[in-house]
C-alpha cells in the first residue's frame, strides 16, 4: 500500500482534500442543527429532572405521608417499571410513524402525570396511592419522550462523528438533569414539599414548545410490515446479540448503581448527618456533577473510535467499583463523597460510549427499537436501585458497598468479553 502512495501522490493530495472538505460539511451540518440539538437535549433533562428531583424530597414525603422507607422508594420505581414495558412499543411506533409523532404526545402524558401526583398530595389525607398513578403516567410519557432521542441523532446526521458528538452533548444534558436535580428538589421542597411534582409539567411544555418549532427530523421510510420488521429485528440479535445483550446489561447495572448510591446518600445524609434541605442538594450535587463532567468530556473525545469506546466503558467500571468498595473501610462523610464523585466520573465516562455503541452499529430502520430496549434495560437498573438499597439498609452497611461493586466487576467483566470492536458482527 506505501508503495501505491508514493507512486500516486495527486492521490493522496485529493483524499486530504476531501477529508477537510468532509470535516468541514461536518462542522456546517452540526452547526445548522444546534438548536434542534439543544431542543433534544432538553427532553433527558426533562425527563430526568421528574425522576430525579424526587430523590431528596423522598425522606420529607416519607414523614408527610407516614410510609415506609421501601414505599417512598416505589415512587421512583414506579415511574421505571412502567416504562420498561412500554419504551419498546414507543420505540417500534417511532420506526413507523416518525420519532417526533411520539416524543410530542408523550411529553404532554409526562406533564399531565406530574400535575396528578401533585393534585393529589395538595388535596388529599391519603395522597400516596394516587401519586403512584400519577408517576405511573409519567413513566408512560418517559418511556416515548428521551428513549426516542437517540434513534432520532442517528437519523439527523449520516457521520459518526457527528453522531457521538451529539450523543455526548445528549448524555451530559441527561447527566446535568441529574446534577440539577437535588438542588432545584430541595429549593422547591423548601416552599412545599410536593412543589417539585408541580413543576414538572411546566418543564414538558417548555420542551414540547421547543421540539414542536425547532427540531426538523427525516420522514419516516415506508413502514416494513410487522412480520418482516421481526423478522429484522430478529436477524440482528442473531448476527449482533452477544454485544448487544452485553449493552444491554451494562446499561441497566450502571444505572441501577447510580440511582442505589443517589438513594443511600440522601437518606444517610438526613439520618446520619442531619444535613437537609438546599445542603442536601448541594451534596447530592457533587458526584453527578462529575458525571455530568466526565459524560461530556468522553463524548468528545471517543468521535467513532469503537477500541476506545469499549476501553473506557471497562476502565470508568473498574474505578467505580473500586471506589465503591473502599467505603468498606470507611463511611465518614467527605471520604464517603470523595469515593461517591469517583464512581460518578467512571459511570460518566460509560454512559456516552454504550449510547455511540448502539446508535452507530445498528441499521436506521431497526435502530428505534433496539435503543429502545436499550433504554428499558437503562430503565430496570433505575427502579431496582432504591429498593435494593432500601432493603440493605436494613442489614450491615458494608453489604451495600460489597453488593454495588460486584455488579460493577460483573458489568466490567462482561465489557471485556462481550464487546469486541474488531469482530465482523460490530464494525
Amino acid at each position: 500500500m506505501d508503495h501505491i502512495e508514493k507512486l500516486c501522490p495527486s492521490s493522496e493530495a485529493v483524499s486530504k482534500k476531501t477529508s477537510s472538505a468532509g470535516k468541514k460539511k461536518k462542522s456546517d451540518e452540526v452547526s445548522k442543527q444546534k438548536w434542534a440539538i439543544l431542543s433534544l437535549s432538553s427532553i433527558p433533562l426533562v425527563m430526568t429532572l421528574g425522576n430525579s428531583m424526587l430523590i431528596p424530597v423522598l425522606p420529607s414525603m416519607e414523614k408527610k405521608l407516614s410510609i415506609s422507607s421501601f414505599q417512598t422508594s416505589m415512587v421512583i420505581t414506579v415511574y421505571s417499571i412502567v416504562a420498561i414495558f412500554l419504551i419498546p412499543v414507543a420505540g417500534y411506533l417511532s420506526d413507523h410513524i416518525g420519532r417526533k409523532k411520539v416524543i410530542i404526545p408523550s411529553l404532554i402524558i409526562a406533564g399531565l402525570g406530574g400535575l396528578l401526583s401533585g393534585w393529589a398530595a395538595w388535596k388529599l389525607d391519603n395522597a400516596y396511592w394516587l401519586i403512584l398513578v400519577g408517576r405511573a403516567l409519567q413513566g408512560v410519557g418517559a418511556a416515548g419522550a428521551a428513549p426516542i432521542v437517540l434513534p432520532l441523532v442517528g437519523d439527523m446526521f449520516k457521520n459518526d462523528d457527528e453522531v457521538s458528538s451529539c450523543l455526548g452533548l445528549i448524555e451530559t444534558s441527561n447527566t446535568f438533569g441529574k446534577v440539577l436535580s437535588p438542588i432545584l428538589g430541595a429549593v422547591l421542597a423548601g416552599f412545599i414539599w410536593f412543589l417539585p411534582f408541580f413543576s414538572f409539567p411546566v418543564f414538558c411544555t417548555i420542551s414540547v414548545i421547543m421540539v414542536m418549532l425547532l427540531v426538523k427530523c427525516p420522514e419516516p421510510s415506508k413502514p416494513v410490515p410487522f412480520k418482516q420488521f421481526f423478522i429484522n429485528v430478529k436477524k440482528t440479535f442473531t448476527e449482533k446479540g452477544k454485544w448487544l445483550y452485553a449493552i444491554f446489561f451494562i446499561g441497566g447495572i450502571l444505572m441501577l448503581i447510580l440511582f442505589g448510591i443517589l438513594f443511600y446518600l440522601s437518606e444517610i445524609f438526613e439520618t446520619k448527618y442531619g444535613i437537609k434541605d438546599i445542603k442536601k442538594g448541594l451534596f447530592l450535587a457533587l458526584p453527578l456533577g462529575a458525571l455530568c463532567l466526565s459524560s461530556f468530556i468522553a463524548g468528545k473525545v471517543i468521535k467513532e473510535n469503537k477500541v476506545l469506546m469499549k476501553w473506557l466503558i471497562f476502565g470508568g467500571i473498574i474505578a467505580s467499583a473500586l471506589a465503591i468498595l473502599a467505603l468498606w473501610f470507611s463511611i465518614k462523610l467527605w471520604f464517603m463523597l470523595s469515593m461517591f464523585l469517583i464512581a460518578g466520573v467512571g459511570i460518566g465516562i460509560g454512559l456516552p460510549c454504550l449510547d455511540a455503541l448502539i446508535t452507530a452499529g445498528i441499521e436506521k430502520e431497526e435502530r428505534g427499537t433496539i435503543s429502545s430496549i436499550y433504554s428499558s434495560m437503562r430503565f430496570i437498573g433505575v427502579a431496582a436501585g432504591p429498593p435494593i438499597i432500601a432493603l440493605l439498609m436494613k442489614q450491615a452497611t458494608y453489604w451495600i458497598f460489597i453488593t454495588l461493586s460486584g455488579l460493577s466487576i460483573i458489568a466490567a467483566f462482561v465489557a471485556l468479553i462481550a464487546i469486541k470492536p474488531g469482530a465482523k458482527s460490530q464494525s
